[in-house]
């Protein structure tokens, strides 16, 4: 005679300690890879150190989402936070070793992206531990950190870097920020106006706008990635123009939006850097 084992009801159980832990924040992704791609386009080649950066960025990126998790429930230990986190973590750091030592062991630019990456790191987990990690100077933070896989994939391909690879970055991380601010538009705080909401976003573009105006002024970034910026700025006169429709639409279109936009953003960021293009603006 055949038995039915019957679960008890309450809370469901822990996933295994072996099942991956991956970050669901697909946004991400986008910023990382576009960003990536406009520094391997300035690099003008794709070499196996290239590849090691990807997978560097990467796992650097997915290291963080276990850390998170486990902050978060810090009254108890978790293995599969504690395994995934150590495998994405020893994945990044051979990965950074290996690139340092394809350059010589020397005084590389890569030391420099390494540091400002893991001070990003620990800003973000002390954000996390004080519950403030969706504060906009956090956010700012975190962007600009998935941003540095623009400069690394330059440095990790030539073994050097120019004013302009940072011009970029700093495109790419004025460019990205700015869903901070049209995503809070959707997602108010509590007892915060919407027009102080609006303000702070305008006052954001209006400022993001004057850098890139300065970094092309000063040489250091070229004009048609200069000129990409208008991408984000179109996309948010329009979320502007229809500013009730955007904060009441489902999340499904609002992705697409951003998604499209960032890679109209950086297919044009990446064709004006190609070796035809690149050449002339000291890139190759």
């Amino acid at each position: 005679m055949m038995t039915t084992h019957v679960v008890p009801a309450g809370k469901p159980s822990a996933p295994a300690w072996y099942r991956p832990v991956i970050s669901p924040e697909h946004g991400v992704y986008v910023v990382l890879a576009v960003s990536f791609l406009i520094g391997a386009a300035a690099a003008q080649a794709w070499t196996w150190a290239t590849t090691l950066a990807l997978v560097c960025a990467f796992c650097g990126f997915q290291a963080e989402h276990p850390l998170v998790l486990q902050i978060k429930q810090r009254k108890s230990w978790k293995p599969r936070f504690l395994v995934w986190g150590g495998l994405y973590g020893s994945l990044t750091g051979l990965s950074a070793l290996g690139l340092y030592g394809l350059q010589g062991w020397g005084g590389s630019p890569l030391l420099v992206i390494y540091g400002a990456a893991t001070i990003a790191l620990l800003i973000d987990a002390i954000a996390v531990f004080q519950r403030g990690q969706k504060s906009i100077i956090n956010e700012l933070i975190t962007f600009a950190a998935v941003c540095l896989s623009a400069p690394l994939a330059y440095v990790a391909t030539t073994g050097t870097f120019t004013p302009t690879v940072w011009g970029l970055w700093a495109l790419c991380s004025l460019y990205f920020s700015s869903t901070i601010f049209t995503v809070k538009l959707r997602k108010p705080h509590k007892g915060e106006a919407p027009e102080a909401r609006l303000q702070r976003a305008i006052a954001y573009h209006a400022i993001a706008t004057l850098v890139i105006v300065l970094l092309w002024s000063a040489g250091i970034l070229p004009v048609v990635p200069a000129l990409a910026f208008t991408v984000v700025l179109l996309k948010f006169l329009g979320i502007w123009w229809q500013l009730a429709r955007f904060c009441q639409a489902p999340i499904g279109p609002v992705a697409a939006l951003e998604t499209t936009t960032a890679l109209l953003f950086g297919g044009i960021t990446m064709v004006s850097l190609l070796p035809v293009h690149g050449s002339a603006m000291g890139l190759g």
